[in-house]
């Protein structure tokens, strides 16, 4: 089980953080955390329910984090293992999470794929979400993978779409001549784009399109030779 007890800093005062494996008693407060994180036009019915959380517990353990403040629950990251082929990139996010149930998490599978990633917003400022996606890096080179990868939202697309293409927009973004919540964080992740998705998600900010980002196991010496 995954454990890690530290402190940052807001503004000049420690704050204690754990990051951890979540659990059944957690259910309740995960929920509320999706409502409060993916508040509406976002679909209601893709928050979490908790036959959902009940299979990441039981199917995938060690891909379940969540982190907490203070003893306060703040945040959660999910993922499952998948085989993924960099050749063959496209998929959507229903297919490949199994709707975020996770059935088809693939022990033996070579890819450690994100499912969600939610901080209340109230502590967004404390930089949770970075430290629990490195926490999740951690669990992908303990198990040899050879990489974590995720389709992240685009949530300002639709701000530009009427001027600009979903590529242009990640290009712009690249450039530093834009700024999207979801890829510049990841960005700061040291996640790497490889291509847009397109219909990824029933998501209207995003256009439903995503772009497939992944961080490589630098450890993977075998991986990197077939590059």
């Amino acid at each position: 089980m995954y454990r890690s007890e530290f402190y940052v800093f807001e503004k000049d005062r420690p704050v204690s953080i754990c990051i951890r494996n979540y659990t059944e008693k957690d259910f309740d407060e995960l929920i509320q955390i999706q409502s409060e994180c993916f508040p509406l036009p976002f679909p209601s019915e893709l928050w979490w329910n908790k036959d959902q959380l009940h299979n990441h517990v039981s199917l995938f353990p060690d891909g379940a984090l969540c982190v907490e403040v203070n003893g306060e629950l703040a945040g959660s990251l999910t993922g499952l293992c998948v085989e993924f082929q960099p050749d063959e990139p496209s998929h959507t996010w229903e297919e490949i999470t199994d709707r975020g149930y996770i059935r088809n998490h693939n022990p033996n599978g070579n890819t450690l794929y994100i499912v969600d990633i939610s901080v209340l917003p109230k502590h967004r400022k404390l930089g949770l979400g970075k430290l629990m996606m490195q926490s999740m890096y951690h669990v992908v080179i303990q198990k040899g993978l050879d990489r974590l990868l995720g389709g992240g939202r685009m949530p300002g697309y639709h701000k530009c779409a009427s001027d600009m293409t979903a590529d242009q927009y990640l290009e712009a973004v690249m450039k530093g001549d834009l700024k999207d919540p979801v890829i510049t964080f990841l960005l700061r992740c040291n996640r790497v784009p490889l291509t847009i998705i397109n219909n990824y998600l029933d998501d209207e900010e995003s256009c439903h399109n995503a772009v497939l980002m992944e961080w490589r196991n630098p450890f993977n010496t075998k991986e990197q030779e077939l590059m």
